[in-house]
């Protein structure tokens, strides 16, 4: 998960005292103003998780569905999820980015309960979208952040990982009560809402069936179904596709592997049956959405 140094090279070429190195860890901080206006403008952090402070107006892509923001929002971006912005001349707007050595969010989901949430959310594009107070709150925790990327005593790398974890924490309070999930009565129903995302996108490639799944939360496919329906427009069997043909969107739309190897790469021996499933629910062939690239 670590940049190469070719790509540290461009990221200092362009901005100053940004990054902090921890022996492997890595933590960073731009303003998004400072990024080349293009659609490669994201591709230096493209390997580390990331969390976007996005004023009201902004303009992006997010792989492959655009957004206008109507409020100040943080984005939480998991490694490798191409971003396109349309908007990097509106001021106000920041990334940290950071790799697993510094924070993982898996390994640290006791702490902060984000991971199925803010990142490995199957089920949408995890904004969080900001009240002016809320908005405030999070810039001056940013301008923290900025002061201490200053500092180079020991406290510094834990200083800035308790930053880190503040605006998760804060970001997912602020989730949870968007989704109406934020008092102790359901928060069963949200243990399991993150627990099955996360089985789905740590098993999308090798698992395609609700009955998969099933198994692995110990109900049956019928329970499943009736459960996440009761917290999602989306049936479980809509979610996994969905999350297959994203997949195979992004290998066609962002390597050179052929139509054969993402089928294989997705656990699809005959990839004559992976075109029927992609054309199906993506509307168009492989080879079409490629060329569309």
């Amino acid at each position: 998960m670590h940049i190469c140094y070719l790509q540290a090279e461009q990221i200092n070429r362009h901005t100053t005292n940004m990054l902090k190195e921890f022996n492997y860890k890595k933590f960073g901080n731009i303003e998004l103003t400072q990024l080349q206006a293009d659609g490669n403008a994201f591709s230096p952090f493209h390997e580390h998780i990331k969390i976007l402070f996005l004023p009201a107006g902004f303009h992006l892509k997010v792989d492959f569905h655009e957004f206008l923001l109507e409020k100040d929002a943080l984005l939480f971006v998991n490694p490798k999820v191409v971003i396109q912005p349309f908007s990097t001349n509106i001021q106000g707007g920041e990334l940290i980015y950071f790799n697993r050595d510094f924070y993982c969010i898996e390994l640290h989901d006791q702490e902060v309960a984000c991971d199925g949430i803010l990142y490995n959310n199957v089920f949408e594009v995890p904004f969080i979208e900001l009240l002016p107070v809320q908005s405030s709150n999070i810039q001056d925790i940013i301008a923290e952040i900025k002061a201490e990327m200053t500092n180079e005593d020991g406290n510094t790398e834990e200083m800035l990982r308790i930053l880190l974890k503040l605006i998760i924490l804060k970001s997912t309070r602020i989730w949870k009560l968007k989704h109406q999930l934020s008092n102790s009565n359901q928060e069963t129903d949200m243990q399991f809402l993150r627990k099955f995302s996360q089985l789905v996108e740590r098993n999308y490639k090798t698992h395609h069936t609700v009955a998969d799944y099933a198994d692995m939360l110990f109900i049956t496919p019928k329970s499943l179904s009736k459960k996440i329906g009761l917290l999602s427009k989306d049936t479980p069997n809509d979610i996994i596709k969905n999350r297959i043909i994203l997949e195979g969107k992004r290998l066609l739309a962002h390597t050179s592997m052929t139509v054969k190897e993402i089928a294989y790469s997705l656990n699809y021996e005959d990839d004559a049956y992976f075109v029927r499933f992609f054309t199906k629910n993506a509307g168009v062939s492989p080879t079409a959405f490629r060329k569309q690239f």
